[in-house]
Order: C-alpha cells, then sequence, then structure tokens
C-alpha cells in the first residue's frame, strides 16, 4: 500500500467508523455468536499474496463486527465503561504513525516529556497532592501504564523490594543478605479488602507474595475500615507474617465504595509509621478517580499524601481510548530501585546526566506507546470544564434511574447507590419473600434481559445478595436511553413476577 492508496483507504475507513457510530444504537449490544465461529469463516493458511483493501474491508463488516460486542452503544451498561472520543481516536492515528518502542528520553524525547507534561496536568486537575507532582517536593511523578493490573504489579513489586531492601539493609556480606531476603520475602503478605478487584491478588501472584484479604460488611457501605484492618493486620504479625503492602479502592467493582481512607492511614501511621517496615498504600481509582476532576469529590484525596501510589484509568471514563492508566508515585525512586536494568547499548549522554526521565524504569515491559498524545489531544478538546461536564451528565442519568427505580418499590429495591453512576438492584419480590427468593428471582430478570439483548448490564453478589448493576457511563447515553433502560428491565421484572 503506498501513500496514495493508504489516503483513500483511510478515508474509507474514517467514513466507516463515522457511520459505525452514527447507527451503533441499531445493533445488538451483545454478540450472540456461536463460540468458534470465526474459524468457519477465515481460511486455515494466511493469503500468500495479499489483497486488495477493499477485500479486506468487506470482511471486517461481514466477519469481525458480528462477533463484536459494543462497549460504546448507549444500551452498553455492564461492568465499567470503556471510553471513546474522536480526539482520542486521533490520537491513536497519529502514534501509530509516529510508532517506535520510546524506552528512552532519546528514543523521542517528545514522548517522555508530553507524558510529564499531561500528568502533571491532570495531577493537578484532579486536586491530588502536590507530592504526585514531577515538580513536587518528595521527588514524585506520573507514568502511564496500559491497564490498572499492570500498574498494580508494578507497583506492588516495587513495594517489596522496598520492604526486603530496608529490612535487610543491615547485613554486608552479598550472599548472606540474599539468604536473608529469601526468609523474608516467604513471610510477605500483600493486603487488599474483599471487594478489592482480582488484580491485586494477580499481582501478588506475579510477585511471589502472599495474599490476604479485609472483610467489608454491608452496615460499613462494603468499605474496609481502619477498624477491620487492624485487627487482620494484628493478626497476621501474631502468626509471625509481615504485611507490607494493601490495596485502598476509590470506587469497588461491585458497588462502588470508596474505603475509609483516614482510617486506614490513621491505623497504618500506628502500627506501621513511615520508615522500615512501613506498608505501602496504594489507590486504585481505576473507574471512580475520573470523577476527582470536578471539584466535589476532591475531598476523597485528603488522606493521599500520606499514601504511596494513585492510579485511575483514563480508558474507563475520562473519553480516552483503550489502553490507558494513569499512575503517579510519591516516590519514583522506589520505581527505578526495583525495575531499572542497564545495559551498555541503552547509555548515552543524556540518561547518564540524571537530567531525564527514561520511563523504561518505571514499568515492567520495557518498550511503550506513545499514549500520552491521545491525553494530549482529548483535554485540548474537550478542556477541564468539558470532562467535568462529562463526568456530571452520567452521574446526573445514574441519579435518574434510580430515581425511577425507586417509582417501582414492589418491582426493585436498591441495594447500594448511586454511586459515581453506579445503582446495584434487586428484586423486591412478593410480601414475605426470602433473601434466597429474591436472589432466584434477580437472577431470572438479569438472565431475561440478557438473553432479549436489547440491553446488557452484568450481575454481581455482595452479602450473599445476587444484584444488577446499571453503569450508564458510556459517552452516548442520554435521559432517553436511561428511561427505555427502566422500561426494559420493569418489563422483565413484571413479566417473571407473573409466572412466579
Amino acid at each position: 500500500m503506498d501513500s496514495k492508496q493508504f489516503r483513500e483507504a483511510a478515508i474509507s475507513s474514517i467514513d466507516d467508523i463515522v457511520k459505525y457510530y452514527d447507527t451503533i444504537e441499531e445493533r445488538r449490544v451483545v454478540s450472540n455468536v456461536e463460540p468458534g465461529y470465526l474459524r468457519k469463516l477465515l481460511p486455515e493458511e494466511a493469503p500468500q499474496n495479499g489483497e486488495a483493501w477493499a477485500d479486506i474491508q468487506k470482511d471486517l463488516e461481514a466477519k469481525i463486527v458480528p462477533g463484536l460486542t459494543h462497549w460504546q452503544s448507549p444500551n452498553f451498561l455492564a461492568w465499567f465503561p470503556s471510553s471513546s472520543s474522536f480526539p482520542a481516536m486521533l490520537g491513536e492515528m497519529y502514534s501509530t504513525a509516529f510508532t517506535g518502542a520510546a524506552f528512552n528520553w532519546i528514543c523521542s524525547p517528545a514522548v517522555t516529556e508530553l507524558e510529564t507534561i499531561v500528568l502533571d496536568w491532570l495531577a493537578k486537575a484532579f486536586g491530588l497532592p502536590s507530592c504526585y507532582l514531577s515538580t513536587g517536593p518528595t521527588g514524585g511523578g506520573g507514568v502511564i501504564h496500559g491497564t490498572a493490573s499492570e500498574a498494580i504489579a508494578t507497583v506492588l513489586v516495587a513495594a517489596r523490594d522496598k520492604y526486603l531492601r530496608e529490612a535487610t539493609s543491615h547485613i554486608a556480606d552479598e550472599e548472606e543478605r540474599e539468604d536473608a531476603v529469601a526468609i523474608r520475602r516467604s513471610k510477605l503478605v500483600a493486603l487488599g479488602s474483599a471487594a478489592t478487584h482480582s488484580a491485586t491478588k494477580k499481582a501478588a501472584q506475579i510477585a511471589g507474595v502472599r495474599f490476604r484479604t479485609v472483610p467489608v460488611h454491608a452496615e460499613d457501605g462494603y468499605r474496609m475500615t481502619g477498624a477491620e484492618l487492624r485487627r487482620v493486620y494484628l493478626e497476621l504479625r501474631a502468626k509471625g507474617l509481615e504485611p507490607f503492602y494493601l490495596t485502598a479502592t476509590l470506587g469497588t467493582t461491585d458497588t462502588c465504595a470508596v474505603d475509609d481512607m483516614e482510617g486506614i492511614a490513621s491505623v497504618l501511621a500506628e502500627l506501621a509509621p513511615p520508615g522500615p517496615g512501613e506498608v505501602w498504600v496504594h489507590v486504585d481509582a481505576a473507574y471512580a478517580g475520573a470523577s476527582l476532576i470536578c471539584p466535589e469529590y476532591q475531598h476523597l484525596a485528603g488522606s493521599f499524601d500520606r499514601f504511596h501510589s494513585y492510579n485511575t484509568n483514563l480508558h474507563k471514563w475520562l473519553l480516552v481510548n483503550f489502553d490507558c492508566s494513569a499512575v503517579w508515585v510519591r516516590d519514583r525512586r522506589h520505581l527505578t530501585d526495583a525495575l531499572s536494568v542497564s545495559l551498555a547499548i541503552l547509555r548515552n549522554q543524556h540518561t547518564d546526566s540524571g537530567l531525564v526521565t527514561d520511563y523504561r524504569d518505571w514499568q515492567i515491559p520495557f518498550g511503550r506507546r506513545f499514549r500520552s498524545l491521545k491525553v494530549w489531544f482529548v483535554v485540548r478538546s474537550y478542556g477541564i470544564e468539558g470532562l467535568r461536564a462529562h463526568i456530571r451528565k452520567h452521574i446526573g442519568l445514574a441519579e435518574k434511574f434510580a430515581d425511577l427505580v425507586k417509582t417501582r418499590p414492589e418491582l426493585f429495591e436498591i441495594v447500594t447507590g448511586p454511586r459515581f453512576a453506579l445503582t446495584v438492584f434487586k428484586m423486591a419480590g412478593k410480601g414475605g419473600s426470602t433473601l434466597e427468593n429474591q436472589n432466584v428471582l434477580t437472577k431470572k430478570v438479569y438472565d431475561a434481559v440478557v438473553e432479549e439483548g436489547r440491553i446488557f448490564l452484568s450481575s454481581t453478589v455482595v452479602g450473599g445478595v445476587f444484584a444488577i448493576r446499571h453503569n450508564p457511563a458510556a459517552r452516548l447515553v442520554e435521559e432517553h436511553h436511561v428511561k427505555k433502560h427502566f422500561e426494559v428491565l420493569a418489563e422483565a421484572a413484571d413479566k417473571v413476577l407473573a409466572e412466579a
């Protein structure tokens, strides 16, 4: 494909993409193909000779699109959103055109420097403490990872190495110190609440350490409390284990609960004060962290200067296309101490001067993409006020949905929310209905709605309650869509109750 052919193909592709978005509401949200459908449609071997772009493009619509779930549909309400916007798409297009591994500053200075700048912009826009700025007092700063799971694995590894390095710093002999590290490592425990995303458990497995959960309770709104953390911490210590890391969550996956940040900070300041032996606290705000761009939510970051790291996925709720997880650390040295590997081939005068950032030392992968370009495009296109309006719109839509749910108390009960545009609800059941019966009815309604395919939601189980999650945070959702969502759910609920 030469430049002329590329221009023609690109124009045709953009026309296709625009048409896709303009008509996305007409498509069934969830693909209903059978497993293995695509193997039946594609040849068993790759083509020996190149094919015309027009033929490839036809196959995209005929064979690939039927197997897609349409996350940008206004009727996609499951899990959390995966943002999309046209400025971000343009950023991706330019990024792929400028493609390079960008592991060092010298690989493309603009790739590194733009990332540092836009993450400082966002840290200020989110109201994060100054310790997370690249110019802040503690040597902190931001970096873009692919996902929150990658971010958690990265900071957990940094926390592990920091803890072990400090615990064995008094041992002069290298071999003796290695033996001591191996022994201490077998006792390390990473913590998260029972509502923490599974990413923390996976990160613990990757890092070769234990994982334990802190229970959460309905009466506390399913958030981790300082009191429960204290109990679990002391129990582990009594067994000779050493908690070294904790994921605190701003917006849990099931219910968007916010852990008791002040309580957590106070308990750890007492039991594991700053310095050797401290517990690294990472705040996972993968979805709900986007709300901090609105001043009315910035009080939630009040304790973050007492923690070590923070992340939010710009690709969930802030109009930056997947993947783009923004991570901030209070002291970047802990990342580079754990992850820096120097090779002769990587040496250059700029790196050796210590005056530039080499983001390869802030992450587990070596190479990296030019993700900051799409962030820059989005922030400049929408402005901070435009991004605030985007968040507030969805919060308002969720409140509208919750109000509709409350109009049918004979059908539904709200379990939690609306919180950060998420409402979790269940079937009320008939008079005197048991929880078991309510769970059965709720699951029947959920299954019926998903099978019908007009809207797509996800379910969860919290405190033994089977519940449905409604999260109208896709960019294209409007109020009339929310009314339709409720009508679909109420229709299914009426039918299930009539048959019960």
